[in-house]
């Protein structure tokens, strides 16, 4: 068993399914089989977001059916997590992550294994990865709480500081079971959503405070987690909780135009005029990699909307 890193760009000539599987040729085949029923970590070259983005756990391989000497990759739905922000290749000191990575001074060096779209890391490396990737967002990428004034977020629990040392003990400030816990995971999902959303609802278009100036919305997931919906941004919303608690029963849902369906017989024109933006049309992220994925919202159409009594 071991971790790796899986590199993942938006334009790809494999045919790869996002949270769901990744497709590679044979000659990875060891590298990846290794990797059954552990986390590896995706990365996005130049292409994409040039960095690491989102820690997930290999359920099987197999072969492609249609593709002679290529295989794919099957992952676990619901174990997607997307880090808080984007880890670069290397530490603040300026050394890779990843050893293979590193050059005679320690900083990334260009060739060799980034070439590689599948690396075998070892614990220690996955380790500091995921440590720094689900630090609470802070600074200019956290939700503000007043104008002149940004959450300042305590560590996950479980997870080391942001520096480690190169050669640290394996796993050293770092709990596994972090990865799964539901609680960490919630926290963190809804610090995204609402940072995506800049704390506005995404059906209502209002942007509430409390008296402290924390943002009322809560984070909705459009696939839900126990129906395997992952911990990312693209299966998130930001909802009033009014309207977090009917999108989870079904009475509203989001077309492929983003157009607010409702469930007529079950909403009346009163509720719809007093709690949907008039434009009854989904207000979407400033940034587009955060925008809902349409497989999700699709889910949500076909097995939710209008489903749940």
């Amino acid at each position: 068993m071991s971790h790796a890193v899986f590199i993942q760009n938006p334009k790809s000539i494999y045919k790869d399914r996002p949270g769901v599987a990744y497709h590679f040729p044979k000659r990875y085949l060891r590298a990846v089989n290794r990797c059954v029923g552990e986390w590896v970590i995706f990365y996005e070259s130049r292409s994409g977001a040039f960095g690491y983005l989102s820690v997930q756990r290999l359920r099987e391989v197999a072969p492609d059916p249609e593709s002679e000497g290529h295989y794919f990759a099957w992952l676990d739905p619901g174990s997607e997590w997307s880090f808080e922000k984007v880890v670069s290749r290397a530490r603040q000191d300026g050394v890779a992550y990843e050893k293979s990575l590193r050059g005679a001074d320690g900083r990334p060096m260009s060739g060799g294994a980034n070439t590689a779209a599948v690396r075998s890391i070892g614990p220690d490396e996955f380790a500091a990865i995921v440590s720094v990737g689900l630090q609470p967002l802070t600074g200019s990428a956290a939700l503000p709480r007043e104008a002149d004034e940004e959450i300042v977020a305590g560590p996950v629990p479980g997870f080391s500081d942001i520096q480690m040392p190169i050669e640290g003990a394996p796993l050293a400030g770092f709990r596994r079971e972090v990865l799964t816990s539901r609680k960490a995971r919630d926290q963190s999902f809804a610090r995204q959503v609402k940072a995506a959303y800049g704390g506005r609802c995404a059906i209502s278009g209002l942007d509430l405070r409390n008296g402290g100036g924390r943002a009322e919305v809560q984070a909705a997931h459009i696939r839900p987690v126990k129906d395997e919906g992952p911990d990312t941004v693209r299966n998130g919303l930001a909802l009033s909780g009014t309207l977090h608690w009917m999108f989870d029963r079904g009475l509203i849902s989001v077309a492929p135009d983003n157009r607010i369906l409702v469930s007529h017989n079950k909403v009346s024109q009163e509720a719809v005029r007093r709690l949907i933006a008039p434009e009854m049309k989904l207000l979407l992220p400033k940034d587009p990699r955060h925008h809902p994925h349409p497989d999700y919202l699709r889910y949500h159409r076909e097995m939710i909307f209008g489903q749940v009594a």
